[in-house]
């Protein structure tokens, strides 16, 4: 079995409130702190929440003039003509980022393409139709599956790296060919944005919308020689006298043979079977053919519909309140950590307390963002940098005064 290797991400996968109470079930606090610390943590979760919804009006707008399910009559007034550019997708990058996805470069992309689908489907993806991908996953994890070969008779197990979330933002080329168009229903300038989950590494190209079947050598092998063996019967039983006949005709026709051939009634029938025989095997294998085309399709839709989430407008709405629970759970961590050190940490220790904690109490590695985190803790004013840039957490009381402070700041009270 391959052995696959699965690197920290920085995704924390477990719920905002579950961090909060994570973090109590230590003790460190009395029951007076621990009241403090909730007071403290919701309104850090506040300002977050306010300051996330201006993100997703900024995002709604920029989105408009592409969205592609929009509902809406447009006003063609001079402050709403907004042109289409590059804007949203750069915000919603930049979402991304906050939500702990990471990028899915090109070169792992052309690797899945490479390596054989766990749904036993090859796949192709024309990438030309494509003006702009954007490829995002988070919740990286090794599994194990069962497979079976040989129509059931051979199960192995095999190992891959399946992600629990995967983003793809597309935009057509504004040129397409049109059979493509027709026949991949491709809207040319378009846009697509949606949110799967539970996607294989190996099965990424299942996601793009002009995904073309492709049969196989093992498949192509399954209908070829039973269609060989098969042809051979035909010829040798159903179509021996029609050849005999046929034979006959062009030997006298060419002259090497000097006695006619009469067609009579008999032998009209027997080439009219033979003719038939022949039409009747041709279409069975292009039945054949076609049938094992459409159980892949069947496979591939079915998959794709129970691993769909959202689409488009509702994909970047769930990727705000993701982004908002990241965001919160980093700082939360990050405060309480310091907050319960008996002496000022540096962002070495306070990051290695972090990820071990995780792993050692709760049984998950992760990679813990403490730049990020510590950047959000100083803007909210909740650490204390040394002079020796060493750190410690301002006390639950003062903590309350400085986010009050903030939430006056922003006219929020």
């Amino acid at each position: 079995m391959q052995k696959l290797t699965v690197v920290p991400v920085r995704f924390i996968p477990f719920r905002k409130t579950d961090v909060i109470e994570m973090c109590l079930s230590s003790g460190a606090l009395d029951q007076q702190q621990r009241q403090q610390f909730r007071q403290v943590t919701s309104l850090i979760q506040k300002l977050f929440h306010c300051s996330f919804q201006i993100r997703t009006d900024a995002l709604k707008d920029s989105f408009a003039t592409i969205n592609p399910d929009a509902d809406t009559l447009k006003v063609d007034l001079p402050s709403t003509m907004h042109h289409d550019d590059p804007a949203f997708s750069e915000q919603l990058k930049t979402l991304l980022e906050k939500a702990n996805y990471e990028k899915i470069e090109e070169q792992i992309l052309h690797q899945s393409l490479r390596h054989n689908s766990l749904l036993k489907v090859r796949l192709d993806v024309d990438f030309s139709d494509f003006s702009e991908v954007l490829l995002f996953a988070r919740g990286e994890q090794q599994r194990d599956a069962t497979v079976s070969n040989f129509w059931g008779l051979h199960q192995r197990k095999i190992r891959f790296i399946n992600y629990e979330r995967v983003v793809i933002f597309l935009r057509f080329n504004e040129q397409i060919a049109f059979k493509r168009q027709q026949a991949l229903n491709l809207q040319p300038g378009g846009v697509i944005l949606k949110l799967f989950k539970n996607v294989p590494k190996d099965d990424l190209e299942m996601l793009f919308p002009n995904t073309e079947i492709k049969m196989r050598l093992i498949d192509k092998l399954l209908i070829g020689v039973p269609a060989v063996i098969s042809g051979g019967i035909v010829l040798t039983t159903k179509l021996g006298g029609s050849l005999l006949l046929l034979a006959s005709l062009f030997g006298f026709w060419l002259g090497l043979k000097s006695q006619p051939v009469e067609l009579d009634k008999a032998a009209l029938i027997i080439l009219l079977a033979g003719f038939g025989a022949v039409g009747s095997y041709l279409w069975k294998q292009f039945s054949n053919f076609k049938n094992r085309k459409l159980q892949f399709v069947q496979t591939l839709t079915q998959h794709l519909y129970f691993k769909n989430l959202d689409n488009n407008a509702g994909v970047f709405h769930r990727l705000v309140d993701d982004a908002e629970e990241e965001e919160s759970k980093e700082a939360i961590l990050a405060y309480y950590f310091l907050l319960n050190s008996t002496d000022s940490m540096s962002r070495r220790e306070l990051d290695r307390s972090i990820e071990s904690w995780f792993s050692e109490k709760w049984n998950c590695t992760i990679d813990f963002e403490i730049d990020d985190a510590l950047d959000k803790l100083s803007n909210l004013g909740l650490v204390i940098v040394q002079n020796d840039q060493r750190l410690s957490a301002i006390d639950l009381q003062g903590a309350q005064k400085v986010l009050l402070k903030h939430w006056e700041n922003a006219g929020l009270s």
